[in-house]
């Protein structure tokens, strides 16, 4: 009788895994737009296309885009309490003497601008957002 539990758990994740739109399952990318600004040059913004795995975070979007195109470059640094944040965009760093850095909003569909709160290494990004990352002061 012991090995009843066992094969039913074992029947169950097979079929768990049978199933359509289970975890296996391949997605399609959901395309989002990265918008570089900076706000203490006056420059016009950088847009770039990418895409980001279903329930992928910013960080692997971001990277992608690095990847497939030479005119987007960043840097990021590992804080062991905060997780990742921007440190440099396309040559820019933000500096604390300076009092600068790389804000991260988001323009949902429907226009709003949202400041996250969480970081490149936690947000999540839905089809058609455009992230912003502007340079700015504090």
């Amino acid at each position: 009788m012991m090995k009843m539990p066992a094969l039913l758990s074992a029947a169950l994740l097979l079929l768990l895994l049978l199933l359509p739109g289970n975890l296996t399952e391949i997605s399609e990318p959901v395309p989002i737009e990265v918008v570089v600004e900076n706000s203490l040059l006056g420059t016009a913004p950088e847009t770039f296309s990418t895409h980001v795995v279903y329930r992928g975070i910013l960080l692997g979007a971001l990277k992608r885009l690095m990847s497939s195109d030479a005119n987007f470059k960043f840097t990021y640094t590992e804080d062991p309490n905060y997780g990742p944040y921007l440190e440099s965009v396309n040559g820019v760093a933000g500096n604390d003497k300076d009092h600068t850095y790389w804000e991260l909003l988001v323009r949902t569909p429907d226009g709003k601008i949202i400041r996250p709160d969480v970081g490149i290494g936690c947000y999540i990004p839905s089809a058609k957002e455009q992230i912003i990352l502007r340079f700015t002061t504090w």
